[in-house]
């Protein structure tokens, strides 16, 4: 059974940093690449973040350019994002996921080439 927990969650004020981690099993972990999403309350989901199998690639939504970074420990089985400069839109339910080594780059934005999701962690940012 796969599983993808993440955790790192919380509130914190506009200028703050966190970083979330998203833990994996029952999958072959360097096989997969891996992503990060958020959705807000009544916005579609948006892509956040990808990274390769290897950490040699990574890509970002336009609004997280610069101030977010995505990496992952394949020791570990775990995928990190470093959140900073944290904005009230940064807001959101985020949401890690793993799309086969096999997707095509150029999809990773897209939620739907992604098979597994974990169960999400809320980050609200005051003003």
């Amino acid at each position: 059974q796969v599983q993808l927990i993440e955790s790192g969650g919380g509130l914190v004020q506009a200028g703050d940093s966190l970083r979330l981690s998203c833990a994996a099993s029952g999958l072959s972990f360097s096989s997969y690449k891996m992503g990060w999403f958020r959705q807000a309350p009544g916005k579609e989901r948006e892509f956040v973040a990808t990274i390769n199998w290897s950490g040699g690639s990574t890509y970002y939504g336009d609004s997280v350019k610069g101030r977010f970074t995505i990496s992952r420990d394949n020791a570990k089985n775990t995928v990190y994002l470093q959140m900073n400069s944290l904005k009230p839109e940064d807001t959101a339910i985020y949401f890690c996921a793993a799309a086969h080594r096999s997707v095509s780059d150029s999809w990773l934005a897209r939620a739907n080439k992604y098979d597994y999701w974990g169960q999400g962690t809320q980050v609200t940012v005051s003003a």
